[in-house]
């Protein structure tokens, strides 16, 4: 049989296309729009298909199945034909991920969505915001541009500025991904340590990224402040663990011998400094219209959990274990003795 190849003479932009078929059936039903975008992801792994596929899939007749075929060739899918008695529909290898129709309401969520990355220094991935910015810009109409600004103007989410800078980021995170134990050159205070590692997490707060990892030395996890990571280097002097093994018991890994449970309850709005900062080893429950946050420290680690719960102020309504609540009005005293020394 004889392959018959789709004309691709006037490919545009993926992305420009798809908006072009949002746009035109803005006031309809987008019913062809998103059979298209279920259509895409349907063939995307194929490597061949027949019509039937296609109409019985959708409960859509032969001449229909044709022109979306046909709009999946405009958009720049390789799709080629192969006629005859056996005829079928075949997909060129090694294309890339076909495009996806995005509403309107979505595209404005990935281009504000995008617009957050400015508040990192530093992201795994190698890319200008500004040039990303650019070709985002440069797939949609100028009357669309134009709105997007001025929703610039008016709508903003809100964000931390951190300028340290994560030199190591995109290895941690292909370390993690790749299940790979890796040897770390840390800095703590004056000095670099060397750690012996494997990434199982990265999370951001105020900015700042942290990476935790199971630490084959002391054999528990271990957070991460990435800016202090100076190196990562992969290695086989141990035996690397399944993520998701780590991922199932890593709470429970960072318990030792010392741990100390605690128990705090905080109104509402404690709930809400809660959710915007909180730590793997705490939990937030609700009883009763009461609010608690229950966890535990291990030796070693007093004066952090005490700081962490001094920001909630008078949002603490009980704190038990008393040594915890000693710990903290020790910490406001010295505060209070500082803030007086300085007058």
């Amino acid at each position: 049989m004889k392959k018959k190849a789709s004309s691709h003479g006037k490919k545009l932009c993926s992305f420009q296309v798809l908006c072009c078929i949002e746009d035109a059936e803005w006031g309809g039903s987008m019913k062809k729009s998103e059979r298209l975008n279920d259509m895409m992801i349907y063939l995307n792994d194929k490597k061949s298909f027949k019509l039937k596929d296609i109409m019985n899939r959708y409960t859509i007749s032969k001449s229909t199945a044709l022109r979306d075929i046909r709009s999946l060739e405009e958009i720049g899918m390789p799709v080629y034909s192969n006629s005859g008695r056996n005829g079928y529909y075949g997909l060129l290898p090694h294309r890339l991920l076909s495009p996806i129709v995005f509403t309107i309401d979505e595209v404005h969520a990935l281009y504000f969505s995008m617009q957050t990355l400015n508040a990192y220094q530093s992201t795994p991935f190698h890319l200008s915001i500004e040039r990303l910015k650019e070709k985002f810009e440069g797939c949609i109409s100028e009357e669309r541009i134009q709105r997007l600004r001025k929703m610039e103007l008016i709508f903003s989410l809100g964000s931390y500025q951190n300028k340290n800078v994560c030199n190591c980021l995109g290895d941690i995170l292909q370390m993690a991904v790749n299940e790979k134990v890796c040897k770390i050159y840390y800095t703590t205070g004056e000095f670099e340590k060397q750690y012996y590692v494997q990434f199982f997490e990265i999370t951001s707060a105020y900015g700042q990224w942290y990476a935790t990892a199971y630490n084959f030395q002391s054999q528990k996890p271990q957070v991460f402040r990435c800016d202090k990571i100076n190196a990562v280097e992969h290695c086989d002097r141990y035996i690397t663990k399944p993520l998701s093994e780590i991922l199932m018991s890593s709470k429970e890994m960072f318990r030792d011998k010392t741990t100390v449970d605690f128990e705090v309850r905080v109104s509402i709005k404690g709930t809400d400094i809660f959710n915007k900062e909180h730590y793997p080893s705490m939990e937030l429950h609700q009883e009763n219209a009461k609010y608690y946050i229950r966890g535990f420290y291990n030796k070693g680690e007093e004066n952090f959990i005490a700081n962490y719960f001094i920001i909630y102020g008078e949002n603490l309504l009980s704190i038990q274990p008393n040594s915890l609540k000693k710990l903290i009005l020790e910490r406001l005293e010295v505060i209070k003795n500082h803030l007086n020394s300085q007058n």
